[in-house]
């Protein structure tokens, strides 16, 4: 039987999230289409680059059926050693630009939604509360202060999204995705302090997704697109956090208190979760300064993540993996093809 027609262009196919997204697409009702610019033998791929205009406007052209595009493909920030500040604007700018415009040259015959996957980087130092002062609650209504090339040309791009929508119709919705990579931390510090799941684990309660959530989200941002409820937006995609916003729990988080507050903080919001970490040799962090706050998502998008940090601790108070099956299917991506530390390519 031949496959369906692709109906969903995916770019940055080969990375953590776009091979996710090929993995799992068919299984909510799409044809997934990817392009990546590093050669793959998977079904369903091209080879190609989003900054080639002549590319990408033939093959939206030549697969008329194409409805969706989600746009994962960049430059992240482990590519700053690595790329210069021009290889950055050129890959995140001037390649999402030229795949909005030919995008809503289609719209609305064609072309129904555009989904842009960002990141929480774009925040930058609105992340980074002095200790002892309240951790920063982020949401959507905070101003992103970028602190390197990846952050400016991720807010840049989003800025040109949000034009593009104004000027043509094309409905755009806009994902700040925080972290969802298996690899070590890039941290050193953070990389030596504690085990690498027991602080991916930890992480999901402030700023960490699984990546099955994050093609969840996805999904859900290209149905309200295209079916019209939302047409344009900008929304954090992070495991709904446990916590609450008040003044006395962000200072806790954030070093106020003394060793120990954090755990008690953990503690009180999700009960007997340092014993279960504590059977696996794990322990708390001993400092959080910013909290993702993802509930717009889960309101207006329909969004319904699994993988949060209550449900892996219960997971994991039944001997069961935490992670969803699809970490495991995607695994390790990497980021470089030479050594460059821990997101090498092996």
């Amino acid at each position: 039987m031949a496959s369906p027609a692709p109906d969903v262009l995916v770019t940055g196919s080969s990375g953590h999230l776009g091979h996710a997204l090929m993995l799992t697409l068919q299984s909510y009702g799409y044809a997934p289409l990817g392009i990546d610019v590093k050669p793959s033998t998977r079904p369903h791929t091209l080879q190609g680059s989003i900054t080639d205009r002549p590319f990408i406007r033939e093959l939206l052209a030549s697969r008329p059926t194409i409805r969706h595009i989600i746009h994962t493909a960049t430059l992240h920030k482990p590519h700053i050693g690595s790329h210069t500040k021009e290889d950055f604007i050129s890959t995140n700018i001037t390649g999402t630009l030229i795949l909005l415009e030919e995008a809503a040259a289609l719209h609305p015959q064609q072309v129904q939604s555009f989904v842009f996957v960002s990141t929480t980087s774009t925040f930058g130092a609105a992340l980074s509360p002095t200790p002892g002062e309240p951790a920063a609650w982020i949401d959507e209504d905070v101003a992103p202060v970028p602190k390197n090339i990846y952050g400016a040309t991720k807010v840049a791009a989003e800025d040109i999204c949000r034009l593009i929508h104004v000027q043509t119709g094309l409905p755009v919705i806009v994902l700040r995705t925080s972290r969802f990579f298996p690899e070590e931390d890039d941290d050193d510090a953070r990389r030596t302090a504690m085990d690498g799941d027991n602080l991916k684990v930890c992480e999901l309660a402030y700023r960490r997704v699984d990546v099955a959530d994050a093609v969840d989200a996805c999904v859900c941002a290209v149905e309200r697109a295209a079916e019209g409820n939302v047409r344009w937006g900008r929304y954090i995609i992070s495991a709904p956090t446990p916590f609450g916003r008040d003044d006395e729990t962000m200072r806790m988080l954030n070093g106020d208190g003394g060793d120990g507050a954090v755990a008690a903080v953990m503690e009180r919001c999700v009960p007997g979760c340092g014993e279960v970490l504590a059977q696996r040799g794990w322990k708390h962090l001993g400092r959080i300064d910013r909290v993702y706050d993802s509930s717009r998502a889960v309101r207006e998008l329909g969004w319904k993540p699994e993988v949060t940090f209550q449900a892996s601790v219960k997971r994991l108070s039944r001997g069961e993996d935490w992670r969803s099956r699809l970490t495991h299917a995607v695994g390790k991506r990497g980021y470089h093809d030479v050594p460059t530390g821990v997101y090498t390519v092996k």
